[in-house]
């Protein structure tokens, strides 16, 4: 299948341009729904914070604020082209280096004013449907089972109700996802996860 090349978030994301950024995630719901896809992928909201990352071209800014209001930009165009925007990855995933396992201790005001701005602003003014969790550990739990991230934050105090998704393989204990209203193991639960969580 052929697909349109975008510019990468960082390009867009330096025009300050919030509208662009709309047009560009209508074009990217359109393609996508055009291709059958139902959840696109993105927008990636990870704070540079390392030149060695090396998806740093992915993710918009170092800046949350900027990248919080692009995010919302492109995912308004996205989804209303019918196709749910999952932003991503939540939170705190901002290196290569042991991504999936490494544990990023953070303290409350670090991880509200760095972190977790970009990606309230994509709930709340963007209206994402879908979030993806990340990889790593947040002071000693993993994204995908962090009951304060989850569910304090996303789901009680920023009024989310759409689902959440893992990365790839980013379950460690499916059983404890469940239990923090994570709906969705990537790229399959698998039969271990359906017999932990039955009883």
């Amino acid at each position: 299948m052929k697909a349109t090349c975008f510019p990468t978030a960082a390009t867009i994301a330096n025009s300050w341009d919030e509208s662009l950024g709309e047009e560009i995630g209508k074009a990217l719901g359109e393609e996508a729904a055009a291709q059958g896809v139902h959840v696109l992928l993105g927008p990636g909201l990870n704070i540079k914070r390392s030149s060695l990352c090396g998806r740093n071209f992915e993710y918009f800014s170092e800046d949350p604020y900027l990248a919080g209001k692009m995010a919302a930009a492109y995912i308004r165009g996205i989804q209303s082209q019918g196709v749910y925007a999952c932003p991503k990855h939540f939170a705190v995933n901002s290196q290569e280096l042991r991504r999936m396992a490494m544990n990023a201790v953070v303290d409350e005001r670090t991880l509200r004013e760095i972190y977790l701005t970009g990606f309230e602003i994509a709930v709340k003014e963007g209206g994402a449907k879908a979030v993806m969790s990340a990889y790593n550990q947040i002071n000693g739990e993993y994204a995908n089972e962090n009951k304060k991230l989850l569910v304090d934050v996303l789901r009680k105090e920023w009024g989310f109700d759409g689902i959440v998704v893992t990365d790839w393989g980013g379950s460690n204990d499916h059983v404890k996802g469940v239990k923090c209203r994570s709906n969705l193991e990537m790229p399959a639960p698998g039969l271990d996860s359906a017999r932990e969580i039955l009883p």
